[in-house]
């Protein structure tokens, strides 16, 4: 379930996040490929204090059996928040559905998809209704 930018004031885990894209974008701009804003957004989070993992293999299970296959994701943030970096002109139902997967996989609640594609910065916060539920 995606949720508009203004809900993220209430969470000061991604509105760090999204700070720190922005960062980012402001001193890139777009054009790059991910793995050029992933780097950088790696230092930016290192400069603002924001505790990450890089490139985290979260497991999967398919009906109570553990899958030799895993999810990876781009970042997880303060050891909840997963973090998926995207070069596209848009974030379309498809990234924000991995993004979900992910989510589930990893059990956490809430993710944020960033887009560095455009003019500025795009991004969504989701959250796994899963979770939610509990």
């Amino acid at each position: 379930m995606a949720e508009n930018g203004r809900n993220q004031v209430r969470d000061p885990r991604t509105y760090a996040i999204v700070a720190a894209a922005k960062e980012v974008h402001d001193a890139l701009g777009s054009g790059f490929l991910e793995p050029v804003y992933q780097e950088a957004l790696a230092v930016e989070f290192g400069r603002q204090g924001v505790p990450f993992a890089r490139q985290v293999a979260l497991p999967v299970v398919y009906r109570g059996q553990p899958l030799n296959a895993s999810f990876c994701a781009d970042f997880v943030c303060f050891g909840t928040v997963l973090v998926e970096v995207e070069v596209r002109e848009a974030v379309s139902e498809r990234e924000e559905a991995w993004v979900v997967n992910g989510l589930k996989a990893a059990r956490l609640e809430v993710g944020v998809v960033l887009n560095f594609g455009g003019a500025s910065l795009e991004h969504r916060r989701l959250v796994s209704e899963v979770v939610s539920a509990r």
